[in-house]
């Protein structure tokens, strides 16, 4: 066995730390004392080794050799105990869910991203030597220790000569990367300059998604013959040519640009109809659903309460049609539809003279109580307004000016037909209107009254109106002819009329000085009859439904009086304590009828039950100073609708108590439809009639 020198080892262990730090100088010192304390440590350890024994802790477990030669195998798994299994996603391909095998089981506890480098690493020399931290060594001293160790030591084994040469080969002073870069690093400025650099916090990214529902889908079938395929071929052609036609015309005009604009407009028109019909009746579904209570009420709501205070009733609150835009105006009107039965109009001015403004015409469904159906603004306020009976879309307006107006549904947003000073118009304002039967040329007709004492007959006639005066009114009886000075004084002035419901030509005037005047169409210079009927203006005079001899007044002097027009004395006089308003006759019964007054109050009667006191006076607005203006009953449903001086109609449904029907006796065969009304109506005549005979 070859016998190794350890001071040779030593000196040569010592030569290869010196070409380890060709770089930096170390000195000798250092060398021994790292070279002693690697021998205390070396002892201190056999030293430990030789010590070493077993020890048991008190409280172990006592095992079996068995116990302790059992082995118990466990797994681990790198599945997350807390990740979802149940994860599903929607499958377009087979149009339904399917749950996802794949999971994600990585479960980061801790992440930060840092700037240290390990001094050792081949990045952190890279960084020395690019910053000129590596500074060059002294060359002489170097060469002069080396030249000492050299001589010192005599000739090494071989063994050593391989370390030393390994130990060259990982570090050698003419390296690559022990060389210092010649290049010496430029100073910017006199000053010390630092470069420093940072780098932000970096977000951790998120993955989101969203996932709509599929749409619905329809299956539709049907069968089809040829001759659907030829019709809808047919049609379709006929659509091509009137377009074609439509296109020549508009080739005839001069200017390109209005050509363009007038094709746009006809097809944009009609893409708008079809999308404001099926808007209308979204709106209108979605209203419904908010207020079905209301619906429901209005349909099958019957007030059971009605059994325990027989013969009164109640109104029950439905709908309150209310327009935001309408602000300082009153109802002054009301009409209802009598081909739609859900529709009715509103008219929109102002009783105080001195604060005219404007009206409105407007026309609302109880389809949608929301919002009206038609809105027509008006230079002056709306007084008076009546829908044909036989062309529901043609509407007769009168004005606060004088003015006579007809609006066309169908033709928006103008007046088809107005009066002006030429062709005769009020010159105060008109207070009623009413249509009536057509003439012999078909052309339509309707009549006015006006505070001019004029009664005039206004006809259709192409595009403009024809006026005709049926009469003039006066106080002494007599017919005043033409507006001259001295005559001003004998003028009446007309606040209300209506036409008989069966005798066309026979109708009754309302005056501002409390007279109604029976007037006919063919005798034009004289009254047929007049009644001292109240001491204030007549509000409202209207014939009844159903018998011919019956009509019913009201005036501001607190009282509403039922007539019998044979008759110059009231049959019925009611005081109701207050201004009366309006009155109306119910459509289903000839002995019911309906008042409103200015203090909130709706008193219903009915004359065959009760002839002396309503049988329901009731208030139907909350705000106290509201004044109710008119009154309407629906010409099939058992509601009825009233307007106030706030611009809102609040409708209201009958009880079955208001709206009872006579008992029929046994083994007795009564009169059926409006005979049993008008037999209704004499019976009560005739018990009038009888304490007159026996006075005499």
């Amino acid at each position: 066995m070859p016998v190794y020198n350890n001071n040779a080892a030593a000196q040569g262990k010592k030569g290869s730390d010196v070409h380890k730090g060709a770089g930096a100088k170390v000195p000798k010192a250092s060398i021994k004392k790292k070279d002693e304390e690697a021998l205390d440590v070396a002892e201190g350890a056999d030293e430990r080794t030789n010590v070493k024994a077993n020890m048991k802790p008190a409280n172990q477990v006592q095992l079996t050799e068995a116990e302790l030669k059992e082995e118990i195998t466990r797994v681990l798994t790198a599945n997350n105990p807390h990740a979802p299994q149940n994860i599903v996603r929607y499958s377009f391909k087979e149009r339904s869910y399917k749950s996802t095998s794949v999971v994600d089981h990585l479960a980061v506890h801790f992440v930060l991203e840092g700037s240290l480098l390990h001094k050792d690493s081949e990045e952190a020399r890279r960084l020395r030597i690019r910053d000129g931290l590596c500074k060059e060594p002294a060359p002489t001293e170097n060469k002069a220790e080396s030249e000492e160790d050299h001589a010192e030591t005599p000739a090494t084994p071989v063994e050593d000569r391989g370390e030393g040469e390994e130990a060259g080969e990982e570090e050698r002073p003419d390296s690559a990367a022990s060389r210092p870069d010649k290049k010496q690093a430029k100073i910017t400025n006199q000053f010390n300059f630092s470069e420093r650099a940072s780098q932000s916090h970096n977000n951790p990214s998120r993955d989101r998604s969203c996932q709509t529902e599929p749409p619905q889908r329809v299956t539709f079938s049907a069968t089809a013959n040829q001759w659907e395929i030829y019709d809808a071929y047919l049609e379709e052609l006929q659509k091509q040519e009137k377009s074609k036609e439509k296109q020549k015309t508009t080739l005839l005009k001069k200017d390109d640009k209005s050509k363009k604009k007038m094709t746009q407009v006809e097809t944009q028109g009609d893409d708008l109809t079809k999308v404001r019909m099926v808007s209308k009746i979204m709106e209108r579904m979605v209203i419904q659903n908010i207020m079905d209570d209301i619906a429901q009420d209005f349909k099958y709501y019957e007030d059971p309460s009605d059994e325990y205070r027989d013969p009164e009733g109640t109104l029950l609150p439905l709908w309150t049609f209310h327009y935001d835009q309408v602000r300082n105006l009153s109802v002054t009107a009301l009409s209802w539809n009598n081909k739609y039965q859900d529709l009715f109009a509103v008219g929109l001015g102002s009783y105080d003279f001195s604060k005219q403004e404007g009206g409105m015409l407007l026309l609302y469904t109880l389809k949608n109580p929301a919002f009206p159906e038609y809105i027509y603004s008006t230079d002056s306020g709306v007084l008076c307004l009546d829908i044909h009976p036989q062309h529901s879309h043609l509407v007769a307006v009168g004005l606060y000016d004088g003015c006579v107006a007809v609006y066309n549904l169908k033709k928006k947003p103008h007046p088809v037909y107005k009066s002006t000073a030429k062709t005769g118009k009020h010159t105060d304002p008109v207070w009623q209107v009413r249509w009536q039967n057509d003439d012999l040329d078909n052309n339509h007709i309707f009549y006015s009254v006006s505070s001019d004492s004029r009664v005039v007959s206004w006809t259709l006639v192409k595009n403009e109106l024809i006026f005709t005066d049926i009469i003039r009114l006066s106080v002494n009886g007599g017919v005043s002819d033409g507006p001259d000075g001295a005559q001003l004084s004998n003028i009446s002035r007309g606040t209300s009329f209506d036409f008989h419901k069966q005798i066309d030509y026979l109708f009754l005037v309302g005056t501002e000085e409390g007279k109604i005047h029976k007037c006919s169409k063919t005798y034009s210079s004289q009254f047929l009859e007049t009644y001292d009927a109240h001491s204030m203006p007549v509000d409202a005079v209207k014939w009844n439904h159903f018998h011919p001899d019956i009509f019913i007044s009201c005036s501001s002097d607190w009282t509403v009086k039922i007539w019998d027009h044979t008759v110059k004395t009231p049959l019925f006089i009611y005081d109701l304590g207050t201004a009366v308003g309006d009155v109306a006759w119910s459509p289903y019964s000839s002995t019911v009828l309906a008042a409103v007054t200015t203090d909130r109050k709706v008193h219903v009667f009915d004359l065959n039950i009760n002839k002396h006191e309503p049988l329901c006076q009731q208030p139907v607005v909350a705000k106290k100073k509201t004044k109710l203006t008119h009154i309407e009953f629906n010409p099939i449903h058992p509601i009825i609708i009233v307007g106030d001086d706030r611009g809102d109609v609040t409708s209201l449904k009958l009880s079955p108590n208001l709206r009872k029907k006579p008992k029929s006796k046994k083994g007795q065969e009564q009169p059926k439809g409006s005979e049993a009304e008008v037999a209704k109506m004499d019976k009560l005549l005739s018990l009038l009639k009888e304490p007159e005979l026996s006075t005499v």
